[in-house]
């Protein structure tokens, strides 16, 4: 959001600080209109800040992008992440979300990332709401341009494999990795061709060890080196429980995918649904469905090309900081945005 703010042709200026300098608050709140507190939980520094910023008549906004500040929540969370229900998770998971939720009811209103999240927000409180769908920002498109330009100058060149990657991040994937191992495993056996890429935190399973070579794992990775590994790969899957907590969740992992000409195949949570074209730009699965989905997403390959640049062609439109960019000062600055570039 700061690299979307410099683009502004107005008189905007931002930077971040983190919460070790909160002791430099003062000196940075005369140089401040707007402060965004981002995904912190109550302190006693964080609650005088926010009162240091009110007294001042200038705006404090909280930005989230996940069901963590309802602590109502708790147990769909931790049963979606495979968490423990012992009362030390318990005893963490409520105050995370409770410290999270204390501190956006003090502030002045919520940045979120979808529709879905910003309900839950306006049932946990009453506070105004912008929404800002996460984006790209400038380093990963410069290195995804170079990615799909590479492609595109190959006319989509392929190595006669089929390469299905499955990129998950954390460690809190597993049930969701569930949902299509059935599918994959099934679908391996039957086609030799097909390779299975794991790229973040996943312990998979036994029955995958059979498949040697055409398995590959690569650790967590910065931000650049993803996006060249999902480049390689002809078929993203993004599967997700389908609850209010995955519900929350953005569309980051398609869009990411979309940028470097991979195209997607994802459950229908709200998100996904709305950033997947089904059979333009991928394929939408159902939980039931997903070996059939994953198989018309194979077969369709030989329409590779044109789905992956239709792909590319959505999220360079919508999750670049220009189309992001009147979201981001209208969350700002309200009423007043025109003013501002």
């Amino acid at each position: 959001m700061i690299e979307t703010l410099a683009m502004t042709s107005g008189s905007i200026a931002a930077s971040w600080f983190s919460a070790a300098e909160l002791s430099y608050a003062e000196e940075i709140l005369e140089r401040t209109d707007v402060v965004v507190i981002c995904r912190s939980g109550y302190s006693v520094e964080f609650a005088g800040l926010v009162a240091r910023v009110r007294a001042k008549g200038k705006r404090v906004l909280y930005d989230i992008d996940d069901l963590v500040f309802d602590a109502q929540y708790v147990p769909v969370l931790l049963n979606t992440l495979d968490q423990s229900m012992g009362e030390a998770e318990l005893d963490f998971w409520h105050a995370y979300c409770g410290r999270n939720g204390a501190l956006m009811r003090l502030c002045d209103g919520v940045i979120l990332t979808n529709e879905y999240l910003a309900e839950r927000v306006q049932q946990f409180c009453s506070l105004p709401i912008a929404i800002i769908p996460n984006f790209m920002n400038g380093a990963q498109l410069a290195h995804s341009a170079k990615i799909l330009d590479n492609k595109r100058t190959s006319g989509f060149a392929r190595d006669g494999r089929i390469h299905v990657g499955y990129f998950s991040g954390s460690p809190t994937h597993r049930r969701d990795f569930a949902i299509i191992e059935d599918a994959i495993v099934d679908l391996m056996d039957s086609d030799p061709r097909i390779v299975l890429r794991v790229v973040g935190v996943l312990d998979l399973s036994d029955c995958f060890a059979r498949f040697g070579d055409r398995v590959e794992v690569f650790p967590f990775q910065n931000i650049l080196n993803l996006q060249r590994l999902i480049g390689e790969v002809e078929i993203n899957v993004v599967p997700l429980q389908d609850n209010v907590f995955t519900n929350c969740k953005s569309e980051l992992k398609v869009f990411e995918a979309s940028a470097v000409g991979t195209i997607s195949i994802g459950s229908p949570i709200f998100s996904l649904a709305r950033a997947i074209q089904d059979q333009g730009t991928g394929f939408i699965a159902p939980a039931h469905r997903w070996r059939t989905t994953l198989a018309r997403g194979i077969r369709q390959l030989k329409n590779y090309p044109e789905m992956a640049n239709a792909a590319a062609g959505m999220a360079l439109r919508n999750y670049v900081p220009e189309a992001r960019r009147p979201d981001v000062v209208r969350a700002l600055f309200g009423d007043t945005a025109d003013d501002h570039g």
